[in-house]
């Protein structure tokens, strides 16, 4: 099934999608140690905000390749990628789920619009989703935080979320625009 799954795929949507799992990791010590900078006097973990960086690599996976399941396989490949790597604040196991959940709540939020991440709306409700959906299962998993820190928390994702999704429309309107995807 999963080999089925993956046959929908070119062969160029799964380097880039490779690519952009890459580059979630890559910049996310950098992009978290800036975070902890404004989230560490609020009392709430560095990666809601930062979150919005990390979750702009999957909706890019989307908007790029137009392909169902897109955000979710790169969420994947991030998981799989600490995992394997041992990267820095790795979870263990558990970062193929953290990893992969907001990948898949990306694709659900991609449902409700008819040109997946193609659209300002459909990027930003992703990403912002996304977002929500990785802070949820980091704080079930890890954190369990009480009701008002989590509720500043998932107004603070949502917020990056939705932001990371828009850098997200804009990237990839530039490319398009260039003509580098299509």
């Amino acid at each position: 099934m999963f080999q089925r799954w993956l046959k929908k795929f070119t062969l160029f949507h799964l380097i880039l999608i490779a690519i952009l799992a890459a580059l979630g990791i890559g910049v996310k010590p950098v992009v978290s140690s800036l975070a902890h900078i404004i989230t560490g006097p609020l009392l709430i973990p560095g990666g809601v905000v930062a979150g919005g960086v990390y979750m702009l690599f999957l909706v890019l996976a989307a908007s790029l390749t137009g392909a169902r399941g897109a955000a979710a396989l790169c969420g994947l490949c991030q998981g799989l990628l600490v995992l394997a790597a041992g990267a820095a604040g790795s979870h263990g196991a558990l970062s193929l789920i953290t990893y992969t959940l907001p990948g898949l709540v990306a694709e659900l939020a991609f449902l409700v619009f008819a040109r997946r991440g193609a659209t300002l709306p459909a990027c930003c409700f992703g990403g912002m989703l996304a977002n929500v959906a990785g802070t949820v299962s980091v704080n079930f998993v890890f954190f369990s935080m009480p009701l008002i820190p989590l509720l500043l928390s998932l107004c603070a994702a949502a917020l990056s979320g939705g932001l990371g999704g828009v850098a997200a429309w804009g990237i990839t309107k530039q490319l398009k625009r260039w003509d580098i995807v299509r």
